[in-house]
């Protein structure tokens, strides 16, 4: 067990009394936010999976909200996802502060009922995080929206100036204004030429 493993679950022991949220809602803001947590689509596929477990739509910090799937189980809720393949998923998705992994004795996924019927104690994953984190995440993904929309438009303006100064030129090369617009021009294509072909807000 690392350093960070056991601050993760000092963490989800300290989530509010009532605090409740659409496990889809935060699967929706994890799956927008997936390049700023390092995910990939796989992760979010088992991800869909750890949740298709846990059997109410709502994340409650009064719930128990460990699920413990098998391998097998897993697998077949990912759509087939090989077993390694799921094995480093999982993996980023801890590593991502998504779930935590809560370890039985013999390192087998099972939970404890008692005399009721009821789960006493579980092992296997612990969605906490998802419900701790629900805030930061819808913020994340607004973010990922927001950088995207300024990109789209950033683009727009971009193809707009392009074509006002391409026109610009041609037309005063055939009117035979006065200055170099054969440099001019030149200069503009190797400009052009430098744009990358998918550009980021960065670049």
């Amino acid at each position: 067990m690392t350093l960070a493993l056991v601050r993760r679950q000092i963490e989800t022991s300290e989530i509010k009394p009532g605090k409740a949220t659409d496990k889809w809602k935060v699967f929706r803001d994890a799956s927008e936010a997936r390049e700023l947590l390092g995910l990939q689509d796989r992760s979010l596929a088992v991800l869909d999976a750890l949740l298709s477990f846990y059997p109410d739509n709502e994340l409650r910090q009064d719930a128990q909200l460990i699920v413990f799937p098998s391998n097998t189980q897993l697998t077949l809720r990912a759509h087939g996802i090989a077993g390694a393949t799921l094995r480093r998923h999982l993996a980023l998705l801890v590593d991502a502060g998504l779930i935590v992994r809560k370890d039985s004795a013999n390192g087998k996924r099972y939970a404890r009922k008692d005399k009721a019927g009821a789960i006493d104690s579980a092992f296997g994953f612990d969605l906490s995080p998802l419900l701790l984190r629900v805030d930061e995440l819808a913020m994340m993904a607004q973010q990922v929206v927001a950088d995207r929309f300024a990109l789209r438009r950033a683009k727009e303006n971009l193809t707009i100036c392009r074509r006002d100064v391409r026109k610009l030129i041609s037309a005063a090369i055939e009117e035979g204004a006065s200055g170099d617009w054969e440099s001019i021009e030149a200069m503009y294509i190797s400009l052009v030429g430098r744009i990358p072909r998918a550009p980021t807000l960065s670049a």
